[in-house]
């Protein structure tokens, strides 16, 4: 029975790294099944399932279930394990991820100090597991608006990422990406353009060009195409994303979401107001269905319909909904 089980998990983790998820989840959940009956709740094979299934939970953008399921994973390694074990500090560093996709930045920062603490003085401060933490921090601090504090570390990240892991390794990928976004965030599109070629390179070599982390590099380099006015080519990598997203992560994910909402701001941007409206909407109706009136993200797609509204003289029937958000559109 273990023999399976530990097939079906080593399987599923293959299909979850290369985008499978469908795949990866329904092997996670026959590991699951094989490993409680076999093992128990609390073995460490059984927690290290579940928190996996976790990680899948909030690649669907299902975030509470998601944190339903790293508290059950985080519980059973702290006391199999103990509360510094590296099982343990994973669940942490993934739980703040979570709580950074619920907008919950400072929450976010707080748990990922404890991970980053934890993998330093277990691991280094050069190891790449405490790298991906303070890529995870910096990623954060981003998204605070604290940009050059998110700049330094993301530079150390880098710098450790390419004498540890090589300049085309995904972790390395992923911090050149998440330097772009920081430097568009900044104004300085060019420089983020360079660097989203450098990353987006990079991916479809390693990962294919169907991968959600090679199109969530797509997806910010049209975003910043927009950004410059670039409407027509931003619409072009725009569609490429949107059709990546809703086969690989589904209509409902919010990545899809979030796509759904920038290409409505192109439209808008283009004085194509009808589609603009139409798209918003769309965007809006799957925001606040999963991820709440109340998240940033929602809050930004109400913004820009009651905006919308205000210019096209149809302003009361958004009125009542809007709460005035104070993050960038995303």
């Amino acid at each position: 029975m273990t023999i399976i089980c530990d097939g079906a998990y080593t399987l599923g983790n293959v299909f979850r790294r290369h985008g499978r998820y469908k795949q990866a989840m329904e092997l996670y959940e026959r590991a699951l099944a094989g490993r409680e009956k076999a093992l128990g709740t609390d073995h460490p094979d059984t927690l290290r399932t579940v928190n996996n299934m976790a990680w899948m939970f909030g690649n669907q953008g299902q975030y509470e279930k998601a944190l339903e399921w790293y508290e059950r994973a985080l519980a059973g390694r702290e006391k199999a394990l103990g509360v510094d074990h590296l099982e343990t500090l994973d669940t942490v560093n993934n739980m703040a991820l979570i709580f950074g996709k619920q907008g919950q930045y400072e929450k976010a920062l707080e748990w990922y100090e404890r991970a980053l603490a934890g993998r330093v003085k277990a691991l280094g401060i050069d190891h790449p597991e405490t790298l991906r933490a303070v890529n995870n921090m910096a990623l954060t601090l981003g998204n605070q608006g604290q940009y050059e504090k998110a700049l330094d570390l993301f530079e150390r990240a880098l710098a450790g990422h390419e004498k540890a892991l090589g300049v085309d390794h995904p972790d390395t990928l992923r911090t050149v990406n998440n330097m772009a976004s920081v430097s568009g965030s900044q104004g300085e599109y060019e420089k983020a353009l360079e660097l989203y070629e450098r990353a987006l390179a990079g991916k479809e070599k390693a990962l294919g060009v169907d991968h959600p982390d090679t199109l969530g590099t797509v997806h910010n380099m049209a975003l910043t195409l927009g950004n410059q006015g670039r409407y027509e080519q931003a619409l072009e990598l725009y569609e490429r994303v949107l059709a990546g997203y809703e086969t690989a992560l589904g209509v409902t994910h919010p990545d899809t979401l979030g796509t759904v909402n920038n290409m409505a701001w192109i439209f808008d941007n283009q004085g194509r107001h009808g589609k603009a409206l139409e798209w918003y909407e769309r965007a809006l109706a799957g925001r606040e269905k999963v991820l709440g009136v109340n998240h940033p993200h929602t809050q930004n797609t109400l913004r820009a319909l009651a905006n919308l509204h205000q210019r096209t003289g149809q302003t009361e029937q958004l009125h009542a909904r809007l709460y005035v958000p104070k993050t960038p559109r995303t």
